[in-house]
């Protein structure tokens, strides 16, 4: 499945995996930074966010849906950076296809077989619950509540919540597609694989425990050394700190091999 992407500049390709309640739209301020910085910024939806519909019951394996949008874009080797489900994809696309990343970037990282803290567990019990009782603006406020700080702007707040409702809105809908099965597989073994790969863990510092917890696993797991914490943000940290998070990103682009052939679009 080739997923519909925006993108912009030229130079070493950069791809921007958003998180779980969002689309590629929560990247629109990052695109021009990245640009005028001197990189190829690709923002992809993820199958069943925004506008890239999964085929009814289709498996969904998002990681090859990543890869094969970026072959048909003409993009052979790339930086990955994600943010929370985006950062998961970003580690199943590099196991997948090791020889292609160049470096990774991921925010807002928490392992599936972590035990979840009792903040974790009341914001989805929040959100199931008014969705249960169909009720789609409580939804959207409980998970605006939980997923940005208490210091996010009203601008972010309600990016979000368009984002989150047209997303819980197409979960209605259509329902969640069957997954494929996960190349992490089951504990650190795949994740140390990539320890090869230059990586850079971050998460935002008013995100959940769990996000600290995660990340500073998967730092250990990756040898990618001390995490990033972004300041006043919370679990969308690149959204609430688009600068901040280009900044830390161009800053960790910049250090890696230069490459020997750049792709163009």
């Amino acid at each position: 499945m080739l997923l519909p992407s925006t993108e912009a500049g030229r130079g070493r390709p950069v791809v921007l995996l958003h998180a779980r309640p969002t689309d590629r739209t929560m990247w629109d301020a990052h695109l021009p930074l990245l640009a005028e910085a001197g990189v190829r910024a690709i923002a992809p939806d993820l199958p069943g966010h925004g506008d890239a519909v999964a085929p009814a019951h289709r498996e969904v394996a998002p990681w090859s849906d990543v890869l094969d949008t970026l072959d048909h874009l003409g993009a052979d080797r790339f930086v990955l950076a994600g943010n929370s489900l985006g950062a998961l994809v970003a580690l199943q696309a590099a196991v997948t296809a090791p020889e292609r990343v160049e470096g990774l970037v991921l925010v807002g990282y928490r392992p599936h077989d972590q035990p979840a803290s009792p903040r974790l567990n009341a914001a989805w019990e929040a959100e199931r619950a008014a969705r249960a009782a169909g009720d789609i603006n409580a939804a959207v406020k409980a998970g605006v509540e939980a997923w940005t700080s208490a210091g996010a702007t009203e601008e972010v707040r309600a990016h979000c919540a368009r984002m989150l409702r047209r997303r819980l809105t197409e979960q209605l809908d259509h329902g969640e597609p069957p997954q494929a099965a996960d190349p992490l597989g089951t504990g650190p073994v795949a994740l140390r694989t990539l320890r090869g790969i230059p990586a850079l863990v971050g998460v935002g510092e008013h995100d959940m425990p769990d996000f600290h917890e995660g990340g500073e696993g998967l730092a250990r797991d990756l040898d990618a050394g001390r995490i990033a914490v972004i300041p006043g943000a919370g679990h969308l940290a690149p959204l609430e700190r688009p600068a901040v998070f280009c900044t830390l990103l161009m800053d960790f682009v910049r250090r890696l091999p230069r490459q020997a052939s750049p792709t163009h679009a």
